[in-house]
Formats: C-alpha cells, sequence, structure tokens
C-alpha cells in the first residue's frame, strides 16, 4: 500500500530499504535489564527518534505520526491495525539512553555505514563549526536563582520526605512564601525591599541545608540533587560572618567587591545544574550550552568527477557531533574532535576551522598527519593592539648560539628555558642598561622590571608559525580557506530542520542525545537527496536580485 501510494518513494520508504542495519535491537541490549516491565524495541524507537527531528516533531506529534501516518508504519515495520505507543515511551527511552551512555550509537552506527559505502572516509576534507544552543529553562538573575533553588528543594523534599520536611520547617508559611514560581515581574520595585527579600531567601535556605546536614537527618537526604544545588547556589550568592557581638549575619555577595564563581562552575538554574551563562563577542550572550559540527567536504577532481557524472557528487555528511556547556572554549575541543575521527578511521587531511579552534601548541601539535587550515589567532600584544611597535618578526633569532638580535642591533644577553602554562617556552632578556638607553623603548616589550624581555617558542614551534601566517597573506591561501564557510550552512540547515539551536531537554547528556540524533537527521536527509539525486532545498532568488547581479556583472 505504501509503495503504491508513493510511487516516488519517499525519505521514510527509502530509509526502511537502504538503512536498515542501522537501526538494530542488539546495540542497546547492555541497557535492558532481564526483569521488570518490557521496554520498546530500542531499533524502532530510534528509528522514530530520528525521523520525529528529520520534521522537527515533539515526542507526542512523533507518537501520534507512529500511529497515524502510513509512510511511517512502513518505515517501522507496523501492521496497519498496529495502535503504537503512548509517547511516555519515548522519554523513557532516552532515559535510558543517557543512563547507560548510547547517546551516540545510532549516529555512530550511520557513519560507519557511510564510511562503508564509500561516502566518507580518512585523508579528505572536513570542516568544523561552532553556534551556541539556548537551554530548555528560563533565564534567572542572582535573586531569583537564589529563591527559586530553595523553592525547588523544597518542592523534592515534599515529594520524597514530607514527614521530616514538616518537622523542620513553617509549611504553612512556606507554601505562601514558595508556592507559585519566583518571578522578577513580581518583586518589590525597591531597591530596600529586593535586599529584604534576598535575606528572606538566604535565611531559608541556610535553614533547609543545616537541617539536611544535621547529625539526626537521614543521610539520603543530603544526597537530594535539589538540596545539593541548594548549597552551592547559597555558596555562590551568599556568604555567613560573625559580627561583633557574636552574632550570624547573611550578606549577599557583591560580584566586584565580594566576587562570585567563575562562569565555568557558576549555576545558573536549580532545574539544570549543566547549563551555563556565557558571551561571544559584543552582541551575544545566552545561557545555555554549545555545538560543534564537523562534516565532510571533499571536492573530488576532475577525473573522479567525470567518474560520478551519473552518481552524483558525494555528500557532505556531519562526521562528528560535540557538545560542551556555553563556557568551554572552541580551541578546547578540537583535539577532542580530531581523536574521534582518527578512531572511526575518518581523519582528514585537511581540516577546516576558524581562529578559536587553534592554538600555538595545537598549531605545533598536530597529529594523525591533519593539516589544520584555519588562521592563527591575532596577535594581543600591546603593540599590536596599539597598531605600533616592534613585532616577533621584527626579531632576528640564532638557534644554534641561542641569542637574538633587536631591530636596533642590541644582542640579548640571557636565554631562560621555562614552563608556562604546562608549555614549553623561551625567555629572552636582554641587558638592563642597554634596554632603558634605547631610542626605540618605547615600541619595543614594556615588561615591569625594566628591562626588556621577549617569550619565545620552541625553535619548531616558532618556525611552523611563522610559516603558516606567511602563507595566510596569500591569495591562494585565502581561496582555499574560503572553503570552510560552508559548515555556517550546514549550521543553518540543522537550525531549520531539527531546531538545533533550541535544546528541548534538561541536562548536558540529554542535550548531547538530541544533537546526536539531530545531526542523524540532518545526515539522512542529505542521503535521501544523494539517492534521488535532488540538490538540497536553496533559497530562491528573486527576480530584483537577479537583475542586480546582471547589472554588476
Amino acid at each position: 500500500m505504501a509503495r503504491a501510494a508513493f510511487p516516488k518513494g519517499s525519505l521514510p520508504i527509502r530509509v526502511r530499504d537502504r538503512l536498515a542495519g542501522v537501526f538494530a535491537d542488539e546495540p542497546f541490549a547492555g541497557s535492558f535489564g532481564v526483569r521488570g516491565a518490557p521496554g520498546g524495541p530500542p531499533a524502532v524507537l530510534s528509528l522514530v527518534t530520528v525521523l520525529q527531528f528529520t520534521e522537527n516533531l515533539t515526542g507526542r506529534q512523533a507518537a501520534e505520526a507512529a500511529r497515524e501516518r502510513l509512510l511511517w508504519k512502513y518505515a517501522l515495520g507496523m501492521e496497519l491495525a498496529d495502535a503504537g505507543f503512548d509517547f511516555t515511551v519515548l522519554s523513557k527511552f532516552r532515559a535510558r539512553l543517557t543512563g547507560h551512555g548510547l547517546e551516540r550509537v545510532v549516529f555512530g552506527l550511520l557513519v560507519d555505514h557511510c564510511r562503508q559505502a564509500g561516502l566518507i572516509g580518512a585523508g579528505g576534507k572536513q570542516r568544523t563549526g561552532s553556534t551556541h544552543v539556548i537551554s530548555a529553562v528560563r533565564d534567572l538573575n542572582r535573586l531569583e536563582l537564589a529563591g527559586e533553588s530553595v523553592r525547588a528543594a523544597l518542592e523534592a523534599l515534599a515529594v520524597v520526605a514530607p514527614a521530616w520536611l514538616a518537622e523542620q520547617v513553617d509549611v504553612t508559611e512556606f507554601a505562601y512564601r514558595y508556592g507559585p514560581r519566583i518571578n522578577g515581574w513580581t518583586m518589590p520595585s525597591s531597591e530596600t525591599r529586593r535586599d529584604r527579600l534576598a535575606q528572606v531567601f538566604a535565611q531559608d535556605g541556610y535553614a533547609v541545608v543545616r537541617a539536611a546536614f544535621d547529625a539526626d537527618a537521614p543521610v539520603w537526604i543530603r544526597d537530594v540533587e535539589a538540596v545539593q544545588v541548594l548549597r552551592q547556589v547559597l555558596v555562590q550568592t551568599y556568604y555567613a560572618r560573625t559580627d561583633s557581638r557574636g552574632r550570624e549575619a547573611i550578606i549577599k555577595r557583591d560580584a566586584n567587591e565580594d566576587g562570585v564563581p567563575p562562569g565555568r562552575s557558576r549555576l545558573a538554574s536549580p532545574y539544570d545544574p549543566d547549563t551555563r551563562w556565557a558571551a561571544k563577542g559584543e552582541g551575544l550572550f545566552w545561557c545555555g550550552y554549545k555545538i560543534h559540527l564537523t562534516e565532510s567536504c571533499d571536492t573530488p577532481p576532475e577525473a573522479e568527477a567525470e567518474a560520478r557524472r551519473h552518481t552524483g557528487p558525494r555528500p557532505n555528511l556531519i562526521t562528528v557531533v560535540h557538545t560542551t556547556d556555553a563556557t568551554v572554549p572552541d580551541v578546547k575541543a578540537t583535539a577532542g574532535i580530531q581523536h574521534r575521527l582518527a578512531a572511526r578511521n575518518l581523519a582528514p587531511g585537511e581540516h577546516y576551522l576558524d581562529a578559536g579552534y587553534l592554538s600555538a601548541d595545537l598549531h605545533a601539535a598536530a597529529k594523525n598527519n591533519i593539516t589544520m587550515i584555519t588562521p592563527l589567532m591575532a596577535d594581543h600584544s600591546p603593540q599590536a593592539r596599539a597598531g605600533q611597535g616592534f613585532a616577533k618578526s621584527n626579531f632576528r633569532i640564532d638557534w644554534r648560539s641561542r641569542t637574538v638580535r633587536c631591530p636596533e642591533g642590541s644582542t640579548s644577553t640571557g636565554w631562560h628555558p621555562v614552563t608556562q602554562h604546562q608549555h614549553d617556552a623561551i625567555v629572552v632578556e636582554f641587558d638592563q642598561h642597554t634596554y632603558r638607553a634605547c631610542p626605540s623603548q618605547q615600541r619595543c616589550t614594556t615588561p615591569a622590571r625594566g628591562s626588556g624581555m621577549l617569550t619565545l617558542r620552541p625553535e619548531e614551534a616558532h618556525e611552523a608559525l611563522t610559516r603558516a601566517r606567511t602563507e595566510q597573506k596569500s591569495q591562494t591561501w585565502k581561496d582555499k580557506y574560503a572553503l570552510r564557510t560552508g559548515i555556517e550552512g550546514t549550521i543553518n540547515q540543522a537550525l531549520d530542520i531539527t531546531g538545533i539551536r533550541r535544546a528541548r531537554y534538561r541536562g548536558l547528556p540529554k542535550v548531547r542525545l538530541q544533537h546526536a540524533f539531530s545531526a542523524t537527521a540532518i545526515s539522512i536527509v542529505r542521503l535521501d537527496a544523494h539517492w534521488t539525486d535532488q540538490p538540497l532545498r536553496r533559497v530562491r532568488t528573486s527576480r530584483l536580485e537577479r537583475l542586480a547581479c546582471k547589472l554588476t556583472a
């Protein structure tokens, strides 16, 4: 019936016919026990989840589609009269995957299938890009976070230990104060009254935490996640001290005077302990996560292109999806991404990245014969920021004699191998009297001790960086690097199809699961376009835009 209704086929039909081996039960066997209620077939549920992301459906909509749509029934191997399953089965399936670390199993199986089919492989070209992901919780300021953390702990304790909680706090008063969610719109507008409210949140929070950690309290109560979160929020928001009369005073931390934890360890929500606040540039500030996508981007030579004239070029497929909290810089993800590529025998010959993914140490320590095509980070020295002064390239280095000659002709007097930030470096020192008398002192280094100093990397790393900076100034390199911009189109496609920039779930493991299935869905959409020899949907230009292009030409 499905083939008769859709004689030209469709994506669900082709997925069933061509990728049946990717969706199997065996890889998930370790996550299913031998006791308890039986779970749904993991192969079916994983395929439902992928199809769900190809259409950006909710779990409820996906369960309805599996029950109502003929194409989905064909893909899932269901009888026409099959009533399907409740949408909560998908939630339990996701919890099972994250609980056993199986978030990327389906994505990995699809990547292996494409590698065996010759659609991707080692030694080619791949590119990586990142984008921000907004968390599935509302944004809270520090006062809202303190009050909502108390509320979350009380709600959790009211479920797991209601009798114990009733003995520790005035339930009626706390229910009045923390029944509705803490909302900044309903808080007092007076700064004095808001400060008083902050003290009330602090006193209530300290009372709950101290009761939970009391020697007479059950030990398991202090292990409740909401209690642990409340304890950390209190530490990052308040501090307690004893006044001159011996009384305890709880004081709200001032970010400028008392300090707050760094962003990587500062909680942003009691309902998602993994989400973090982060900023990128001056115009982007978000609470959530960050995703890195790596895809193949081979451009076959003319001979190979002629051989592929009937089958079409190989599609660009996602090979690695990597999710972190929002505070992790891109450079910290580079080594992990390349390690995953090498582990799947997909290490590229050329890896295209933007400047945020590269450091001088990574450039010098590139492994697995991977050439990173990326601009080096700009020089942030005071001379570079001022737009005048001497760069390191202006100094002549003699590695054999371990001396450096400055642009004014002075020779260094000291050569000191050191370790800085766990990396080898060389500190070169010039004579103090010569440096102070130098007419170009203001254009040179500006050390605090009054003597000229220059920090270098070891010879191999220094020479590699010098060659790379010289090469990047050529037009040939710039034209070659333009290939990286295609990853922005992939991110945009993932946003349009799967809504990848907004987290569906709470917690880093489930966000990783979402991104793994989103990447799987994008690759399947591209495979379907490849199978049917139909290019992916492109933005249609208007007649006015085409006329403008002709006039410009």
